[in-house]
């Protein structure tokens, strides 16, 4: 394995950039959001009405919209056909809020226009989620079943095959997101939700957001990068 004076250079120069890309994507999205947070809406529409209006827009009907704890913990969930918004959002009227109200309202217009990639997205979840969870196992397995030879590095490959599965989700995922954040501005600004002026905040918090998914398929990149690095060489060695 790829080792330099017991520093594993396959982390250091694979996996340890990304992730603190994703640590300052995170960090961003906070910021951003707390900064526009306290930029209110002229108009004084809630993040609740918001994600009304943008439903309304699209002609989409039977979306409630519910208060959860937490913050930034906003979701649409499609099982119960519901908005979740968070404490900082549901009744807030900064510009941050009601973007983050309107972009999971967008994703609710996903699924009422069956928008192919959240329905494709939403159908790998249960396999991506497996695998996620047998990945490592069946590569520790064929590690320890390493005298076994080629039948060991089968086991491993098929790990780091399963693991590859993540990396599809989060490749998935960029569209769906980005969609739903594109549908949440034309919704804004189309039914005078926000000004020109305060549009650009809630711009700023989306593109924010996107980037933290951005961060997640590098890391899962990397991740993958690095394992096919340490293991791609068995079969030749074996």
């Amino acid at each position: 394995m790829p080792y330099y004076y017991g520093f594993d250079w396959t982390y250091i120069v694979l996996v340890l950039p990304c992730i603190i890309f994703s640590m300052w994507a995170s960090s961003s999205v906070n910021s951003t959001f707390k900064r526009y947070s306290a930029h209110h809406s002229s108009r004084r529409i809630t993040g609740a009405q918001a994600a009304q209006r943008v439903l309304g827009w699209n002609g989409v009907s039977g979306v409630r919209i519910e208060r959860v704890s937490g913050n930034l913990t906003d979701h649409y969930d499609p099982r119960t056909n519901v908005i979740r918004l968070s404490d900082s959002v549901y009744n807030s009227t900064s510009v941050a809020a009601i973007g983050v109200a309107c972009h999971e309202a967008g994703h609710a217009v996903q699924y009422a226009r069956h928008y192919a990639p959240i329905k494709l997205r939403a159908a790998i979840i249960p396999i991506t989620s497996i695998g996620s969870k047998l990945a490592m196992p069946l590569i520790l397995l064929g590690l320890v079943l390493s005298f076994l030879g080629s039948f060991s590095t089968g086991i491993i490959y098929l790990g780091i095959a399963c693991f590859g599965l993540s990396l599809v989700f989060q490749l998935v995922t960029l569209p769906v997101e980005f969609d739903a954040s594109r549908r949440a501005m034309a919704a804004i600004a189309d039914s005078n939700i926000l000004t020109e002026e305060e549009q650009r905040g809630a711009r700023k918090t989306l593109k924010a957001a996107a980037m933290t998914y951005v961060a997640a398929t590098a890391v899962a990149l990397s991740q993958l990068v690095r394992l096919l690095v340490l293991f791609g060489g068995r079969r030749r060695n074996d």
